[in-house]
């Protein structure tokens, strides 16, 4: 929790998102990743400073709860003065203890953000969902929870004043807006009518560039002219940038449906835009793929 001090801005974490992207539909399915299709409600997870601190922390869990489908899971929820904005005790549950940062019982209209967060420390723990050390599994429960349609709120705590500034969680602003525009781009849902914080609604922008971005890189048709250019020129040498997001690959002579040493099969292998999983298709000029984890089709120049 940055609370006054800077905040970190641009993506570099970009990487680890992307791998939590993936790691999130492989665990998942599909099919699951889609009964997210709606976000949590702005009004599911309101709190006004006349509801009783307890009682209201209590319902916007149990709504959070409610969304990421944890029925059985019960959170009981306390303050005191801590470091960090939150921590749970992950346990077998079905309850489990989670204690937030005293500075939530004045500044309520956070306390979803970062419940949205701790709870998704509970579902991934249920999934047995993680990754190594603790900075890349903060990312991950960043990335679910936002790809999972409740880290919206996350976003919207970042706010700055002057001097001042808030953020919560491990990843930059842009970052968040980066995996709400993934959402977004997926589900086509717009979560722009939902901030207060209007430093929020200018880093999902920039993070929805980004996201653009990764839907314009070849082999795939809506690449711009600089990069169809450079990929017809690494497709002649055969070569692989290490700035690139695509790479070349031959199938030796003998293997099964290759054409013999001197005709040896040319194939591409690139990162599906959505989910990021490596899709590797024959070079032949124009294949329509489909991604065989998030079921996106893409069109292609190869």
């Amino acid at each position: 929790m940055a609370d006054g001090g800077p905040v970190e801005h641009g993506f570099p974490h970009l990487e680890t998102v992307r791998a939590a992207v993936t790691a999130l539909y492989r665990r998942l399915s599909y099919d699951t990743v889609c009964a997210f299709a709606a976000s949590v409600p702005p009004a599911d997870v309101a709190f006004c400073d006349t509801d009783d601190l307890h009682l209201g922390a209590q319902r916007v869990a149990r709504e959070l709860i409610r969304h990421y489908r944890l029925p059985d899971a019960r959170l009981i929820v306390g303050f005191r003065a801590m470091e960090h904005a939150a921590n749970i005790e992950l346990t077998a549950g079905p309850e489990y203890f989670v204690e937030l940062n005293d500075r939530f019982r004045t500044h309520r209209e956070d306390i979803g953000a970062a419940l949205a967060h701790e709870i998704m420390h509970v579902y991934l723990h249920r999934l047995d969902l993680s990754f190594p050390g603790t900075r890349d599994n903060e990312i991950l429960t960043d990335t679910a929870a936002t790809y999972l349609g409740a880290g919206w709120l996350l976003l919207d705590a970042y706010r700055e004043h002057g001097e001042a500034s808030q953020k919560l969680g491990y990843l930059t602003p842009e970052e968040f807006g980066y995996v709400l525009a993934k959402r977004a781009l997926f589900f086509g849902e717009d979560p722009r009518p939902w901030f207060t914080s209007p430093q929020a609604y200018t880093a999902y922008e920039a993070g929805l560039d980004r996201a653009r971005l990764d839907e314009r890189q070849p082999p795939l048709t809506a690449a711009g002219w600089a990069g169809r250019r450079r990929y017809a020129r690494d497709r002649r040498q055969v070569r692989t940038a290490p700035d690139t997001p695509y790479s070349f690959s031959q199938e030796a002579p003998g293997t099964a449906g290759a054409a013999g040493a001197a005709g040896a099969r040319l194939r591409v292998s690139f990162p599906c835009p959505t989910c990021h999983q490596r899709i590797r298709v024959p070079v032949k000029g124009r294949v329509r793929a489909r991604c065989g984890l998030c079921r996106t089709v893409l069109e292609c120049d190869t």
